[in-house]
């Protein structure tokens, strides 16, 4: 089994935000199961997530999406990681990024936390920052605006084509790291195909 962990704030008000495209591409990922009825439960409360169980091939993969702000994301993923006595090659954590130009994409097999707050409380809670993480760009605050401000904001229209098209290249880089590991996904997705 696999798990793909999709950063995000909980609530209807952060939907559509910066910080929520982690979560974005597990619901492109979900889109790709429609015809099985799957959706997320919140069954997953238990470790404070919504969760969604899909097939990528012949490998099970668990969405998890942490209902816990994302400055806590390492609460939950903690306890999914303790329940299914996760090893971390089998853990991949989907989140935005400040420092990648909007829409680009950025594969890792380990590595700080490079500012995601959500990465750096994973990173503390697990111990160790020897896991899989798939970054989306969101581009850096304009002018002298607030980094927390700015996270929290929905992307401008001119923005949202580039995000769209990210959202659907990161879940493509989800399936491939399922199927061939995180070598061949970042060898395919580190490079110029990002927009």
């Amino acid at each position: 089994m696999k798990v793909v962990v999709g950063l995000c704030n909980p609530g209807s008000e952060y939907q559509g935000t910066r910080h929520n495209v982690g979560f974005l591409a597990l619901e492109e990922l979900l889109r790709r199961q429609e015809s099985s009825g799957v959706g997320f439960s919140r069954s997953g409360s238990r470790f404070e997530a919504v969760m969604a169980e899909i097939r990528i091939g012949t490998e099970t993969v668990r969405l998890v999406a942490p209902q816990t702000y994302m400055n806590l994301s390492g609460r939950s993923v903690r306890k999914v990681v303790d329940f299914y006595h996760l090893p971390p090659d089998d853990l991949l954590v989907v989140c935005d990024d400040l420092n990648l130009d909007t829409g680009r994409l950025r594969l890792r097999s380990s590595g700080s936390a490079g500012g995601q707050k959500g990465l750096h409380d994973i990173i503390n809670r697990l111990g160790t920052d020897d896991f899989c993480r798939l970054r989306i760009g969101i581009g850096r605050p304009p002018g002298r605006m607030d980094a927390a401000d700015y996270v929290l904001r929905k992307f401008r229209k001119n923005e949202q084509e580039l995000i769209d098209q990210a959202v659907v290249l990161a879940a493509d880089a989800v399936e491939l790291w399922v199927h061939d590991g995180i070598e061949a996904t970042m060898n395919r997705y580190n490079g110029p195909q990002s927009p």
